[in-house]
């Protein structure tokens, strides 16, 4: 018998941030942005590569609008350096630079046809027609509007005037294209669907995306990467997953999704690396795996999603954290349902329940009494 075939190889990773051989596309050297006494970015220092579809994710004021503008040479840095493919960009004007911007507003040209649009930046830089012909079509295809070229923007949808004002920041083959809030005019459900259309765009043009958004689904939905920022900082860098999954702090924890924060004070387990978390007088502690050693005495956040605390009318065995508590409301969301939980402390913990029954036959509702219950790993244990 013939050994069999080798296992065919699964697809690429895309981690260039954790290649030290790969070379930055974009790179933040102690970039500092004041407005007088007002500082806006804090001496940041990041790497963006390329092929990224990088997210800038944060409140109102937190810097993510200042530092694309910074990019797209709208504001010029107070201190630190903004390098584009090696080349120190600061003096670089707007109109020189490699890169270009899409706006929430889409800015389009309402007396130009969509084709038009599309030329508007070709015809300006001096392309012959021929060319600037092809690379339309190029473009009309790539964002599916061909049918759509000789009408003007007020006759088409928003998702398509969205999709006119992408092709149009393409057009001219930028090494990086900055997108301000571009879904932000789209109904939910459009957005979701365009979300996906702007991914597959990404990845058949191989340009570098900076996204800014205070969406939460939408940068864990479109990114490679997600930086949430807090006043002038980037607070965690990391994949969607591990952003979710492995928040570095309570801030990061609590602005990413639903989450439930208990703090409390740690003793170690130091034969296990496990600690308990006393957190109430008379509350039962919690157990939890912390990330990384924590000392004795250490006060700490520990961060449960909802997802990952089971909810059941009988006691639960063989689990560490058990917990007794009363429904005080229910969030029903359609596919699944959220269980606000008081516990006898008035500590507040939340439930998310999969609807697998019609409502007639869901076991729990408000004013029961049940138990809760994780596992030692559900969780994080956070010390800033």
């Amino acid at each position: 018998m013939s050994d069999p075939a080798p296992a065919a190889p699964g697809p690429a990773v895309f981690e260039p941030w954790n290649d030290p051989a790969k070379r930055p596309l974009i790179q933040f050297q102690n970039v500092t942005k004041r407005f007088g006494d007002f500082t806006a970015i804090d001496n940041l220092t990041i790497d963006i590569y390329e092929r990224e579809f990088f997210a800038l994710l944060g409140p109102s004021g937190c810097g993510k609008t200042t530092l694309m503008r910074m990019l797209a040479g709208f504001e010029t840095p107070t201190e630190g350096y903004i390098l584009l493919d090696g080349r120190d960009i600061g003096a670089v004007p707007p109109n020189k630079r490699a890169v270009n911007m899409m706006f929430q507003s889409y800015a389009l040209f309402p007396h130009l046809s969509v084709r038009d649009n599309i030329a508007f930046g070709l015809k300006r830089e001096g392309m012959p027609k021929d060319q600037i012909d092809a690379r339309v079509e190029e473009m009309l295809r790539l964002v599916q509007l061909q049918k759509f070229a000789a009408r003007k923007p007020h006759q088409i949808s928003g998702g398509q005037r969205q999709r006119v004002a992408l092709a149009r920041s393409l057009a001219k083959a930028p090494k990086l294209l900055l997108l301000d809030e571009p879904l932000g005019a789209l109904d939910a459900k459009l957005r979701t669907q365009t979300q996906f259309e702007l991914m597959e765009i990404q990845e058949k043009t191989e340009t570098t995306f900076v996204i800014v958004t205070h969406d939460q689904e939408e940068a864990m939905t479109v990114a490679s990467r997600v930086a949430v920022m807090d006043h002038g900082r980037m607070v965690q860098v990391d994949t969607p997953a591990r952003i979710y999954e492995l928040p570095n702090c309570a801030y990061v924890a609590d602005f990413i999704g639903e989450v439930n924060l208990v703090e409390g004070n740690a003793t170690a387990h130091h034969e296990d690396g496990k600690v308990v978390i006393h957190w109430a007088e008379g509350a039962p502690p919690i157990v939890g795996t912390p990330m990384q050693p924590i000392a004795d005495g250490t006060r700490c956040t520990f961060a449960i999603r909802p997802e990952k605390v089971n909810i059941t009318k009988e006691h639960p065995e063989g689990k560490a954290n058990i917990m007794r508590g009363r429904i005080l409301d229910i969030a029903y969301l359609g596919n699944l349902s959220t269980y606000h939980v008081q516990l006898p402390t008035g500590q507040i913990i939340k439930a998310e329940e999969s609807n697998r029954r019609r409502i007639s036959r869901r076991p729990f509702t408000w004013e029961d009494e049940v138990w809760l219950s994780w596992s030692e790993s559900a969780g994080v244990v956070l010390t800033e």
